[in-house]
């Protein structure tokens, strides 16, 4: 199991890649290829350290069942990796287990389908002992059912040079010539590791949950801005860079949204659209939270020309993953790279630059407003003998200051469910609000 997530340097070795993908009636819509997701196939090969030389769109009535994209498609990227001299394909469609061992027998070279080429970049990036967990969990899934022939492919792609090409990382050699049954043993044991993290999860929600301290998500597609927008908030020394899946660990933070408001921020792994489904499943015990936050910031790149589309990603999986019913706000991100008449507006929305902080503080006004549960700042004079009363504060409500004088003076900002508490002891006595009737 130490073999899965070693992985090796290539930055001095770009694997020279030609990108196929197929368009046809009879797959459905996200399971096609376009001009828009071979443009991001593209961009997920160089974040996996490849090199695309050259593009195939092939568009056909229906898959071939042995070849995908049919014989003559066949010829033409076989003639391309000749010319090109390219040392791998990437598909931008999944290929079944027999599809993709016919295909390298056919090209000569190692071939790599779209969920196979995301699950390398997560095991190059993930880095806390539960984002690797969850990598080796989905890679072990991926890899059953393709374990027949796949060990010759692999030999030959590594046996020369020593280098471990694109779609190899994680589980190494020694793991492919195990049997299914081992394998499966392995897949058992991760699912009761993350089981654990999430019962450890289940445990700090239960703490934050004592301490009514709302939870607030970031999620977004990949490389909306959101460890840049947390970075911003909190000081969060996150690496932001322009570059696909460049968080995948769950980063969380407490923030001060004023001074009657403080909520744990997370930011969660990008969405992508074509996610696959092994890293949906396997990544539950991170996007679960999802689930139990108060609020999501649904973070969109403004500036792509693409938002919609993506934000249209994002908001099915949202739904897929049963938290379509939490409060949301839509944060338009990169809003300083668009004109004005180009940013939305409309209700539980706001036009931010996570770069130079443009709106941030609009964006916190909105925060606050959406997760108001009646919080009150209010000054109270505790005799000494109600020393349990303070004790209750400090776990149920957000304690500014303390002074010891005649009285215990306590300054805190508390719900209205704990104020009914401690009502007798507010100093000044607070009106209480009459109805129109009454004034």
């Amino acid at each position: 199991m130490e073999n899965l997530q070693k992985t090796t340097k290539i930055e001095d070795h770009h694997e020279r890649v030609v990108l196929v993908g197929l368009n046809s009636g009879r797959l459905k819509a996200h399971e096609n290829a376009d001009e828009w997701s071979m443009g991001e196939l593209a961009a997920l090969t160089e974040t996996a350290g490849g090199e695309p030389i050259a593009q195939v769109l092939q568009y056909k009535d229906a898959p071939d069942p042995r070849t995908f994209i049919g014989t003559g498609k066949v010829q033409e990227v076989k003639e391309l990796i000749e010319n090109e001299k390219a040392e791998m394909v990437i598909f931008d469609n999944d290929l079944s287990p027999s599809q993709m061992r016919v295909l390298t027998d056919e090209f000569g070279v190692q071939v790599l389908d779209r969920s196979g080429l995301i699950l390398d970049i997560f095991a190059k990036r993930a880095k806390t002992k539960e984002g690797r967990l969850q990598v080796e969990l989905a890679q072990y899934q991926y890899l059953m059912p393709r374990l027949t022939g796949m060990w010759t492919h692999l030999v030959r792609q590594t046996a020369s040079g020593g280098k471990s090409p694109i779609g190899t990382r994680g589980p190494g050699e020694t793991q492919l010539e195990t049997d299914r049954r081992h394998i499966r043993r392995k897949i058992d044991k991760l699912r009761e590791d993350l089981e654990e993290v999430r019962r450890v999860r289940g445990t700090q929600r239960q703490q934050r949950a004592k301490n009514e301290i709302p939870v607030v998500a970031i999620v977004g597609y990949t490389n909306a801005g959101k460890s840049t927008l947390l970075n911003s908030l909190t000081g969060a020394d996150i690496p932001a860079n322009n570059r696909l899946f460049d968080t995948l660990d769950t980063t969380s933070r407490l923030l001060s949204v004023s001074d009657m408001l403080d909520v744990v921020i997370s930011d969660t792994v990008g969405f992508i659209r074509k996610l696959p489904h092994q890293l949906v499943d396997a990544f539950k015990a991170t996007l679960e939270e999802l689930e139990y936050a108060d609020l999501l910031l649904h973070v969109i790149d403004v500036s792509n020309p693409m938002w919609r589309e993506q934000a249209d990603v994002v908001d099915k999986l949202i739904v897929e993953l049963g938290a379509e019913t939490i409060p949301y706000i839509r944060v338009y991100n990169k809003s300083d790279l668009v004109s004005a008449e180009d940013r939305p507006h409309g209700e539980g929305t706001v036009a931010i630059s996570a770069k130079t902080g443009a709106g941030i503080q609009e964006m916190l006004d909105l925060i606050e407003r959406t997760l108001d549960k009646g919080s009150h700042r209010v000054t109270l004079h505790l005799p000494y003998d109600k020393g349990g009363i303070l004790d209750m504060l400090y776990r149920e409500a957000k304690v500014l200051e303390v002074k010891y004088e005649e009285t215990t003076v306590v300054d805190v900002i508390c719900t209205t469910k704990t104020l009914n508490q401690v009502y007798p002891y507010v100093y000044p006595p607070m009106e209480e609000e009459k109805e129109e009737w009454e004034r």
